[in-house]
This record gives C-alpha cells, structure tokens and sequence, in this order.
C-alpha cells in the first residue's frame, strides 16, 4: 500500500485514467464491429461508418491512448476494407 500523499493521490488517478483507457479502447473496438457489419449494406452506410472509427482512431491516438502506429495501421485496414466494396459488388 502507498504511504505517502503523492502516491495515494497517484494511484487514484491512475484508476481513473485506466478505466478511461478502457472505455475509449472498447468503443474503438465496436465501432469496427460496426464497420464490419456494414459491408453487407449499403455503400454510403460503409463509408459512414468509417469515417466513425477513423474519428475515434485520431482522437484515440490525439491522446495517447492508443499508439498513433496503431491508428494509422487500423485506419490503412477500414481503407482497404472500403476499397474492396466495389469489387464484390462489381464481381457479383
């Protein structure tokens, strides 16, 4: 257990801040969830949706809750992914 003020004071801010990370990380989480699901709509819908999660990606990355390699790695995935709409529409 912490003994002095600083680190009491420490250690409960680090617990909100966890339980911040975690709330922002699984809203990142389920809007990509959201963004899979959309490839079986409407094209407009996927780009929506992208668009969604890449804005919850920067803010993420803004705030060094996530790595900004990390957004930039899942923002160049949702790309491909809108990328490859057209394609299976066009194959079927």
């Amino acid at each position: 257990m912490p003994h002095t003020h600083t680190a009491k004071k420490r250690g409960r801010q680090n617990e909100k801040r966890r339980l911040r990370n975690r709330a922002v990380k699984k809203a990142i989480r389920i809007q990509i969830k959201n963004v899979l699901a959309a490839r079986q709509g409407p094209a407009d819908k996927l780009q929506a949706e992208i668009r969604a999660a890449i804005k919850r990606l920067d803010k993420a990355a803004a705030k060094r809750v996530i790595h900004p390699n990390m957004a930039a790695r899942k923002k160049s995935q949702l790309a491909r992914l809108a990328q490859a709409k057209p394609q299976l529409a066009a194959k079927a």
